[in-house]
């Protein structure tokens, strides 16, 4: 079959029909993650929701093949990226600096930043993907369903299990997204929440429980250590940051906004100072594969150079590294001019020459920064669950530094909040390019994994990039003008929270007009020093176990919301592990529990997608409800109990099926 055959010609790869149904899936993800993240402060992968969408429109075609199916993924998982950019671009609405969305101005910022994250990722491709043993969980679990629903030639063995594992996918699918459904319909409570007094002080906490199958199933994908980690974060976040915190609060507010404003005004930026020291202890234990990424990608060069490009693997060929070089330095160029632009504009005209030459600088050491770290981050915990929203408080707060040394002291006064858009600007254009390297190596995972072509993905998601970078403006512009955001004056009462955009802001202002608390920020750090510590003690005295610093910093830094699920996942999937080592085939048994992760994704994505333009074109909050609120409290017992008794079957049913495979073999 040709899907199969070695050669790089006998196959269909990057074909004008996949670029076409990349784009269109592209833009469509991308409208919704964009809706989404602005109200909830989290986007959701695409990555595996794509591939199902590819597999079931191609297979009417006899010559469509897994590589095909891998490039239109490629190009749509930009949309959950790309649209991470909602974290910082509202900044410059919520401090009064743009009144809409520029189209061209926010267009070329995603285009540009995001091709130069491709162009980034490039030679770190064999530095954290190839010699690495990093799981990329949300890469291995799109590579495992492009293999179930590629329809290859196989033995019989293969084909059974192949039919079992489209089964995992599929019945996972359905029942994630008929979950999700139920929840908009309120019937079951979206999450499980208590807020609580600590004390007689009246310090208080709480926790927060989503049930959502996908936070689970990536806590499956990400295993037992990095878990374990996010709930040390969770509990030295929420055990004792909030309580201790709240204490110089507003004790006479309701337990849950006391509980949840100190965890927002304080306790985040601890996370953020631990995410920061653990970000630079990452970049510095990866300097020696990262020069010898960059060094194997000059030796590919001279090789081509000297007529011997054949002798390279297909699977190893990425666009050549002077190609590499010359896009980006043409990306360099109009970056350049647009922070000149922007500063001319800005009233800062006299001080351009700073503004765009330093400006640039910043984007190409930060940048290549924040894409290694984004990018290791992304193999450890997955493209989802990387803290990008904490790489932008390290960004904003070392842009907003910068500037108060060099250009603040020669400017008046009323140039401040020009300083501050100055700030946010630069930080997006870093932001665009960190957000694409760190969902391009996971990519490149799931290439490696289908025996892909890295330079064809590698042209894919610029393409994708570029469909995603013309969709995000207008769609921003369309909710800024339908909602609003919260504390922008003329604001409604449905005005979107844009919870990072609002920090980053924040923190532009803070450290511009030198009100910010960086006593916080200092004991995120010495906690992560701890945390570093500890993690080496581990890895050189025992052989399994790990504490991940960013996977602590990630627990302390975003709300319970998002990671006690992820917690819950992680053991529940070790156990089932620990289980199927005890069958009579264990390696099969675990890949359905991976295929079974895997399907819970993709099914809460593709609702998720469906309910977010139901949403959006209702203009209601909860346009599926069938309860009111008077129901809430029954709905988080019924839906916790029903939440608890799927995992159950689901599980049960997977170790069954195996064991029926195994009577078959």
């Amino acid at each position: 079959m040709s899907g199969n055959h070695p050669s790089a010609d006998s196959r269909k790869e990057l074909t004008v029909r996949g670029l076409i149904l990349g784009v269109v899936i592209t833009v469509v993800f991308t409208a919704a993650n964009v809706f989404f993240g602005l109200k909830a402060g989290l986007t959701f992968a695409t990555s595996i929701p794509a591939a199902v969408i590819s597999m079931a429109l191609l297979r009417g075609f006899k010559d469509s093949t897994i590589q095909e199916n891998n490039v239109v993924q490629t190009i749509a998982s930009a949309a959950g990226t790309l649209s991470s950019i909602i974290f910082v671009l509202p900044g410059m609405i919520m401090i009064g600096w743009w009144a809409d969305f520029p189209f061209w101005t926010s267009f070329a910022v995603c285009a540009l930043g995001g091709t130069l994250g491709v162009m980034y990722s490039i030679p770190l491709r064999r530095a954290l993907v190839t010699d690495t043993d990093l799981p990329y969980p949300e890469g291995l679990a799109c590579a495992e369903v492009l293999k179930v629903g590629s329809g290859d030639e196989a033995d019989a063995n293969s084909v059974e299990e192949g039919r079992a594992g489209l089964l995992a996918v599929l019945w996972g699918s359905i029942v994630s997204a008929v979950f999700a459904v139920v929840v908009a319909t309120q019937v079951f409570a979206s999450d499980v929440v208590q807020y609580f007094r600590v004390g007689n002080k009246g310090s208080v906490s709480g926790f927060d429980f989503n049930l959502s199958f996908a936070l689970f199933a990536i806590g499956h994908l990400v295993g037992l250590s990095v878990g374990v980690a996010m709930l040390i974060g969770a509990l030295i976040g929420w055990g004792w940051g909030v309580p201790h915190y709240s204490l110089m609060g507003d004790l006479t507010a309701s337990v849950a906004d006391l509980a949840q404003g100190t965890w927002s005004h304080k306790v985040r930026f601890v996370g953020a100072g631990a995410i920061g020291v653990s970000a630079i202890w990452t970049l510095a234990k990866l300097v020696k594969p990262v020069i010898s990424g960059l060094a194997s990608a000059m030796a590919a060069s001279r090789v081509r150079k000297a007529g011997k490009a054949d002798t390279l693997p297909r699977t190893e060929r990425d666009i050549p590294i002077g190609i590499v070089g010359l896009i980006t330095v043409a990306c360099f160029l109009p970056i350049g001019w647009l922070l000149g632009y922007f500063g001319t504009t800005s009233g800062l005209g006299d001080h351009v020459g700073v503004l765009a030459i330093g400006g640039v600088a910043f984007v190409v050491l930060m940048g290549f920064f924040v894409s290694t770290v984004c990018g290791y981050m992304a193999g450890l915990i997955g493209s989802s669950n990387s803290p990008l929203s904490g790489v932008g408080i390290l960004v904003v707060i070392a842009a907003a530094l910068l500037l108060v040394a060099f250009v603040k002291p020669h400017v008046g006064p009323e140039e401040g909040k020009a300083l501050v858009a100055f700030a946010l600007f630069i930080t997006s254009v870093v932001f665009t390019v960190a957000a694409i390297a760190n969902n391009n190596l996971q990519d490149l995972k799931t290439g490696q994994l289908v025996d892909a072509t890295p330079w064809r993905q590698q042209v894919a998601l610029v393409v994708g990039v570029v469909a995603g970078a013309a969709v995000i403006p207008p769609v921003l512009d369309l909710l800024n003008k339908a909602y609003g955001f919260v504390g922008v004056a003329g604001a409604g009462a449905h005005a979107l929270p844009a919870p990072q955009a609002g920090l980053i802001s924040a923190l532009a202002q803070g450290v511009i007009t030198n009100n910010i608390d960086w006593s916080l920020i200092i004991t995120g750090i010495w906690i992560g020093v701890a945390i570093i510590l500890i993690d080496e003690i581990l890895r050189r005295t025992t052989r399994h176990m790990s504490m991940p610093p960013l996977a602590v910093g990630l627990g302390i830094y975003l709300p319970t919301v998002s990671t006690l699920m992820v917690v819950v996942g992680s053991i529940v999937g070790w156990y089932f592990d620990r289980r199927a080592d005890r069958s009579a085939k264990p390696e099969t048994t675990k890949q359905l529990g991976v295929l079974l992760a895997s399907g819970l994704i993709v099914g809460e994505s593709v609702i998720g997608v469906v309910i977010a333009f139901i949403v959006g074109l209702s203009g209601k909050a909860a346009p599926l409800a069938l309860v009111g609120e008077g129901f809430a409290g029954a709905a988080q017992w019924i839906g916790g109990i029903a939440f608890a008794a799927v995992v159950f079957v689901m599980y049960r049913w997977v170790a069954r099926m195996a064991r029926g495979l195994n009577g078959k073999a």
